[in-house]
């Protein structure tokens, strides 16, 4: 009979964001992986649990619960410490998937925003296919990025008229501003990268932390007269938290 997996996009933290294909994704499955990133991440799988009290209404369903490893930060390099990251999450992935799940199971990831941008699980599931380990079928269920649900907290567009936009992270904006655009859309930024910039009167940034959530920070202005509370909000939250999910858009003002 063979398994299933499912990827579903969850949206960005707010529960209305659910598709009604993610919904429906929702009610096709058995078993739902829960992956532990520790106490201070918690409150990331209660909201998960939140959407399935909401929408998994359909058939019972239990979870799998998997820890997730920890990318080594210290003394590795950058590529090399994500590689081995996505090697110790797949034979995670693929334990749950080979252990836990039955023959004939649907089992799905809840996956923040889009599974298309920034996350691997895609890239760990095509791995595991390629095994042949497992007798197995997958779906990727697309979801509201953040990119998209922060563009519309904060009323704009993600492209001027003709115009492109980058999608980047804080690691590549501090190497310069990506050529040909006047919009960057800035993911995965640990170390402000936008304090960073030159011309900052020139530049307006549109930054927001939980977007959907209870605990949603929503910050925009000229880069310049801005950047010291986003710095400053940005830390305390992360204090208070223990984790932060943001992300920020960043446009060259005309004349």
């Amino acid at each position: 009979m063979g398994k299933t997996i499912l990827l579903i996009g969850i949206g960005a933290g707010d529960p209305e964001q659910i598709t009604i294909q993610a919904i429906n994704a929702l009610n096709r499955t058995d078993a739902f992986f829960l992956m532990d990133k520790g106490a201070s991440k918690e409150k990331l799988n209660a909201l998960r649990k939140d959407i399935l009290d909401l929408y998994a209404t359909e058939r019972p369903h239990r979870f799998i619960d998997g820890t997730m490893p920890e990318r080594e930060r210290e003394g590795v390099a950058y590529d090399a410490a994500v590689a081995d990251l996505n090697a110790r999450k797949l034979a995670v992935f693929d334990r749950m998937i080979g252990e836990e799940l039955g023959d004939g199971e649907t089992g799905a990831f809840l996956i923040w925003g889009d599974p298309a941008l920034y996350d691997s699980t895609i890239r760990i599931m095509e791995e595991i296919e390629a095994t042949g380990r497992h007798d197995l079928s997958w779906e990727v269920i697309p979801g509201i990025s953040s990119v998209q649900a922060l563009a519309a907290k904060h009323r704009v567009t993600l492209n001027t008229i003709g115009g492109a936009f980058t999608v980047t992270t804080g690691r590549r904006l501090v190497q310069g501003w990506p050529a040909g655009v006047d919009t960057a859309i800035v993911m995965l930024d640990a170390d402000n990268a936008y304090a960073s910039l030159p011309a900052a009167d020139s530049i307006d940034i549109y930054w927001g932390a939980y977007v959907g959530s209870n605990d949603e920070i929503l910050i925009s202005g000229r880069l310049d007269q801005v950047a010291d509370e986003i710095v400053e909000r940005r830390a305390a939250a992360r204090s208070a938290n223990g984790w932060i999910m943001d992300s920020y858009l960043l446009r060259k003002r005309g004349p």
